[in-house]
Order: C-alpha cells, then sequence, then structure tokens
C-alpha cells in the first residue's frame, strides 16, 4: 500500500499494530490490549484525517495509484457477465474509453468509462485515460446500441481530460465531444453517471450528462486541473493547492451548487482502503437509481433531464 503525505500517521499506526501482532505471535507475552489500544487510535486518527481534507487533498485521493479504476469496478460489479466492445467503426478502436455490456442481477447495463493504466506500459497502452474522439465517437456508438436495445447506460468518469494532441484536433475532438452531449441529451434510456476519479474539463462532460450525476466523496470535477489552472494564473504549478480550492471543485462543491445529484460515501480511508465494500457501494447506487428510473417513459427521461440542464447556472440576484 502507497501512502500520501497527510497519510503518514495512518502508516506509522499500522506498523505499530502489524509488529504488535507478530509480538503476540512469537512470544507468550499478551499483546491483546496494546492491540485494541493501538486500533482505537488508528480509527480515530482516519477520521479526523478523512473528515477535515482540503480540495488538494481530495485531487490527490483521486489518483491515488491504489484506488480502483473503471475495469476494476465492471469486472467486481458484474463478474463473468461483461461483454467489451471494441471500435468506433470510423477510424480504430480507443483503449483509453472502454465500453461493454454487463449485468447487475438480472438487468442488463451499457457500461461506458475512460481507464488508466497500473503501470508505465499500460499508461502508455491506455494514453493515460484521454481519449482520442475516436473514444468518444465509440461511446456514442455504444449509447446508440444501448437506446436501441432499451438498455440503460452507466457511464464512469476518470480522466485527466480529452487527449489534447494535434491529431486529435485533426480528428475533430471538440465536435465529438460536443455532439456526444448533445446526443446524451436526448437519449431515450436512463443515463446513470458516476465519477469514480478525476473529472476534468470535456474529458469528462464527453460522456456526462445523465439522468442521476454521482460523485464519489474523494473525486473532483472541474473546467480544469489544478496545476493547469496554477500555471496559467501563477505561471507556475506552486499554487495548484491555491487553485484547487479556488475552483470549488470537490463532490461538497458540486453537490451545492446543484450541479451532481448525490455524493456517495467512500469506505474510511478512500476507495482503495477497502475496494470490495467500494465495489458494492457503487453496485447498490446503480441499481436503487435504475429502479427510481425504470417506469419513465422515454418522453419523461429526456424532458427532465433536459430541464435539469437547462436550470444549471439559473441565477437570481
Amino acid at each position: 500500500m502507497e501512502y500520501l503525505d497527510f497519510e503518514l500517521p495512518i502508516k506509522e499506526l499500522e506498523e505499530q499494530l502489524d509488529k504488535c501482532v507478530i509480538i503476540g505471535e512469537e512470544s507468550d507475552v499478551d499483546v491483546t490490549e496494546t492491540c485494541k489500544q493501538i486500533e482505537k487510535k488508528l480509527q480515530d486518527t482516519k477520521k479526523d484525517i478523512y473528515k477535515n481534507l482540503t480540495a488538494w487533498q481530495r485531487v490527490q485521493l483521486s489518483r491515488h495509484p491504489n484506488r480502483p479504476y473503471t475495469l476494476d469496478y465492471i469486472h467486481a460489479i458484474c463478474g463473468e457477465s461483461f461483454l467489451e466492445l471494441h471500435g468506433d467503426r470510423t477510424v480504430k478502436d480507443d483503449k483509453a474509453m472502454i465500453g461493454g455490456l454487463g449485468k447487475i442481477g438480472d438487468q442488463s447495463y451499457m457500461f461506458i468509462g475512460q481507464q488508466k493504466g497500473y503501470n508505465t506500459k499500460t499508461r502508455q497502452y491506455r494514453n493515460f485515460g484521454m481519449a482520442n474522439p475516436e473514444g468518444y465517437r465509440k461511446a456514442l456508438r455504444l449509447m446508440k446500441s444501448a437506446e436501441k436495445f432499451n438498455l440503460p447506460v452507466v457511464c464512469l468518469i476518470d480522466t485527466p481530460g480529452a487527449y489534447p494532441g494535434i491529431e486529435a484536433e485533426e480528428r475533430g475532438q471538440g465536435e465529438a465531444i460536443a455532439r456526444n452531449i448533445l446526443e446524451m441529451t436526448r437519449l431515450k434510456v436512463p443515463i446513470i453517471v458516476m465519477i469514480i476519479g478525476e473529472g476534468a474539463s470535456g474529458g469528462a462532460l464527453g460522456i456526462g450528462v445523465g439522468d442521476k450525476v454521482l460523485m464519489l466523496e474523494n473525486t473532483w470535477y472541474s473546467v480544469i486541473s489544478p496545476e493547469s489552472c496554477s500555471s496559467i494564473l501563477w505561471r507556475s504549478w506552486e499554487y495548484k493547492e491555491q487553485a484547487a480550492a479556488a475552483l470549488k471543485l470537490t463532490a461538497t462543491d458540486m453537490k451545492k451548487l446543484k450541479l451532481i445529484d448525490e455524493i456517495v460515501r467512500e469506505p474510511a480511508g478512500g476507495a482503495h482502503s477497502d475496494r470490495a465494500k467500494m465495489f458494492e457501494i457503487a453496485k447498490n447506487k446503480i441499481s436503487s437509481h435504475y429502479e427510481a428510473l425504470k417506469n419513465l417513459s422515454p418522453k419523461e427521461l429526456v424532458a427532465q433531464r433536459m430541464d435539469k440542464y437547462a436550470n444549471m447556472g439559473v441565477f437570481n440576484g
């Protein structure tokens, strides 16, 4: 397990607890009470640290190297029922954007999301979770297939942004994202969006329009990353913590601004600290929100979705 700077007190206590257990196993000394005291202190320390996180610390947690990615959620939620689908039928198959059919119980869903890599090789293969235009066109093709067969769509967002390369612009990056936003507003099946890591700029918006938009509590959603914002405003990355606070990018900020529908609580210590529990929470959230949406007619779904997005940013002075 890797630890971030602000998690070091937790690391020290976990190491003390491990040593205490080893002493108990290798000697006749009864260390039960000592272990209990360390466990209690560990729980209290976790609570203190994670309930007072700054915006920048939440950004760091959203990028934690042990944090589960899109395919981790899909495989845990759907098991062997997941069938990945490939290609945009125009250019090629974008490895940063994945999608396919999967089941939760007896209900089939179309899952779509950005996928990051776990090491240097897979990060390059997945282009660091930054999709090209063909990725967004693949996502749209899968959404249209879901609409054809009356299947709900689940979008899992985790991207530092759409790929900004020259070749991506040549193939129409902006148009592909804009097209997705337009088509998602009028898709005739339920769309559930969950931000599971980073939600940056148009890269997130390209699959981010939904009837229900959920954010895990240690994620962020913004027009720009704190580092990029800092480099534009201060010509340096040194002010990224300041930028993170000013951008109002946390789940709490998004809920307050009525840009998302729900904050999904993570296990104590973040999604990476108890993956199995996080997967179960995500699975239950998807199922419960689909149950609330499944009886709406296509006309009602589209009308509610249109109204929801039309009301965003409305201000009465």
